[in-house]
């Protein structure tokens, strides 16, 4: 399904913004004037780009209207309570030109058994969907392309309240009602144009890779602040923990940097997926639009290989040590991949700083292969390491760790330094190599399916070893060396 209904209250009224959406508030100086015909060039250029034109909107209507009535005709045979709704950015009129994506929901009655809502479900898709293909959420649906757009045939519950809900696409028509009402042409527009710019900043899409914000919780900032730059200047003051409710539910407390209360369902944070990252780069390129408008915040960046030469460049005026694990990536969709690299990534980068490894920064990427990439400001260490006992005071444990280290023939000491025992002893492992080639790699907390692919096979990169990573992760490793905001 696409991001749009992966997760509003009434904004101001169309006609007290202008083009750029802009809060009209009187004659101004000239100088806010100039900044404000320079806002508003920019956005209007960038809304010729992400408008659809009306006979790509035509093409899309008569698409999604011949198939929501072939499924309509086959989920009733099958169910007679059975309706089909039109759902996400498509049915909202807040689509980005080119994005092709037509989100088909059949709605079932409640008293059907999710086992048979979900075989009526994959019946009704592969009967719109002749060519299409089963993919899985929290249940089965039915995706396929027609005439170029991209369909997803998805069965729910019909309820009364989001709050019944009984999977999470139940949710989807109670939030595309809810838009409907509130979203003006005006608004629409302005939402087009803060997806494109959350898309060029790089923090746009709720899946668990990106962690950013989806397309539902743009929509309901735009409708709660009342058009695109109103947003930008509330983001560009935000104190985290924000927390907007535009029904005044005022029911639940969240721990998330960014807190939308869901308006169709009060126990629900539409932004919990949402990074802190992701909340401060809107803050940062927001201050920077408003400050200079440019095309360029709204230009996905595509950024070229990082050649050899560079790469070892970078590794020469850093003087730090990378490290890569590299191996088979596992057989996963990315929300259910990225989640299992990151518990990874902070597993292994837990174990080297604990064993004196000092972890400079750190990612994971993968492809056909999957790396964890960690930076090492420390990289070897002496044969032997400090261990502090308990002060000599403390009777049962001095006496107990003064025992434990009194016959070591391989042990310095114990001896006292200020008032507590100290040993010296053999270190574990000297290299960070060690440590990662090593069984004890599997004693800190690995992602299921990344342990599993470990055990089958791995190989540990050090140094200059690592620009065989180039070919694959030639992008990846530009990012991180020349990180942005």
């Amino acid at each position: 399904m696409s991001d749009e209904d992966a997760d509003a209250g009434a904004g101001v009224d169309a006609g007290d913004r202008d083009a750029g959406g802009t809060r009209n508030e009187g004659n101004g100086s000239d100088s806010s004037d100039a900044a404000s015909d320079e806002f508003n060039s920019v956005v209007a250029t960038v809304r010729d780009r992400v408008d659809p034109d009306e006979d790509e909107r035509e093409r899309l209507r008569a698409v999604a209207d011949r198939l929501t009535t072939r499924a309509e005709e086959a989920a009733t045979e099958l169910c007679d309570d059975a309706d089909v709704i039109q759902v996400g950015s498509t049915a909202r009129g807040t689509w980005i030109s080119g994005d092709r994506d037509i989100d088909v929901f059949v709605r079932f009655p409640l008293e059907l058994d999710r086992e048979t809502l979900e075989s009526h479900g994959l019946e009704v898709g592969h009967t719109t969907l002749p060519d299409g293909h089963e993919e899985y959420a929290e249940h089965p649906y039915v995706k396929g392309t027609v005439e170029g757009f991209d369909v997803d045939v998805v069965p729910c519950f019909r309820l009364e309240s989001a709050t019944e809900i009984r999977s999470a696409v139940d949710r989807t028509p109670f939030h595309t009602e809810y838009l409907r009402q509130r979203l003006d042409d005006e608004l629409a527009a302005d939402v087009r144009v803060t997806k494109q710019f959350l898309k060029g900043i790089g923090a746009y899409g709720s899946d668990l890779r990106t962690r950013g914000f989806s397309g539902y919780l743009t929509e309901l900032l735009v409708c709660e602040y009342g058009g695109f730059r109103p947003l930008l200047e509330a983001a560009a003051d935000w104190q985290p923990p924000v927390e907007l409710d535009p029904e005044d539910h005022g029911r639940e407390t969240f721990a998330d940097p960014l807190i939308v209360i869901d308006p169709t369902d009060p126990d629900r944070n539409v932004a919990a997926v949402c990074s802190p990252e992701n909340v401060a780069r809107l803050q940062h390129y927001a201050r920077a639009f408003l400050e200079e408008p440019a095309l360029e915040y709204v230009e996905p960046a595509d950024p070229k290989p990082l050649p050899k030469t560079e790469l070892r460049e970078h590794l020469e005026r850093r003087q730090t040590t990378p490290v890569a694990i590299r191996f088979d990536a596992p057989d996963l969709v990315e929300d259910q991949l990225y989640p299992q690299l990151q518990k990874s990534l902070d597993g292994i980068t837990q174990g080297l700083d604990d064993r004196g490894f000092d972890v400079f920064r750190a990612a994971a990427f993968a492809d056909e292969t999957a790396v964890v990439f960690v930076e090492l400001a420390v990289a070897e260490r002496p044969a032997v390491e400090r261990h502090d006992g308990p002060p000599v005071h403390v009777q049962d444990h001095a006496e107990g760790f003064y025992n434990a280290y009194a016959d070591d023939p391989d042990a310095y000491g114990p001896f006292i330094d200020g008032d507590r025992y100290v040993t010296e002893r053999e270190r574990e492992f000297t290299s960070a190599r060690e440590f990662l080639e090593s069984q004890r790699l599997f004693d800190v907390g690995l992602g299921a399916h990344v342990q599993t692919a470990l055990e089958s096979d791995y190989e540990v990169l050090v140094g200059d070893e690592i620009t065989v990573l180039l070919e694959e992760f030639g992008r990846e490793l530009r990012t991180y060396f020349e990180p942005r905001p």
